[in-house]
């Protein structure tokens, strides 16, 4: 009998302390992505205003992140931006497909950061809604969109240059 209630002792009190910590916490969501924000440590930069997330080291972005055959496929909404996302790559040869749903800006620049300055990565295409390729670009890119609607920035090796493709990059767009 002493056991029973020492049990139920022990998850009412368990039960208790997950409730007070999830009031420390602000879930955000949206239909692509969950962020857990916690409130002491606020997801955007204090200076520029930017969401950064590093979705290699969280369990909260399940549906935000997938990988496929060598490619890192991200889904945001266009509402999202600013934003500065981190990844890595593993193998030679992956890439990194930005998806922008709901995109309604007339512009999107983007800047490639990288922990290796020498790593070879850089914005190779971008996909418009109407379907349409351009590119290839380098680290940094400023592109003109005509029509609202799904974007895709894609990131990878430049074939025109030699350099480790393996490493940790972030992708700030605005």
């Amino acid at each position: 009998m002493r056991t029973l209630v020492f049990i139920l002792a022990l998850i009412t009190v368990s039960c208790t302390k997950e409730e007070s910590v999830k009031s420390n916490n602000q879930v955000i969501s949206d239909s692509t992505s969950t962020i857990l924000q916690n409130d002491s440590t606020p997801a955007t930069h204090p200076q520029a205003g930017v969401v950064q997330v590093d979705s290699t080291k969280s369990s909260n972005y399940k549906g935000f992140r997938t990988v496929e055959q060598g490619k890192i496929i991200k889904t945001i909404n266009g509402d999202m931006i600013p934003l500065t996302l981190t990844d890595e790559f593993t193998e030679d040869k992956q890439q990194y497909i930005l998806k922008i749903k709901n995109f309604t800006s007339k512009n999107i620049s983007g800047t490639i950061t990288t922990e290796n300055p020498d790593m070879n990565i850089r914005f190779n295409q971008v996909r418009l809604p109407n379907g349409e390729y351009d590119g290839p670009f380098g680290r940094e890119m400023i592109y003109k969109i005509r029509e609202n609607g799904e974007i895709w920035l894609l990131i990878g090796k430049s074939n025109m240059a030699s350099g480790e493709c393996k490493g940790r990059f972030s992708v700030s767009i605005k």
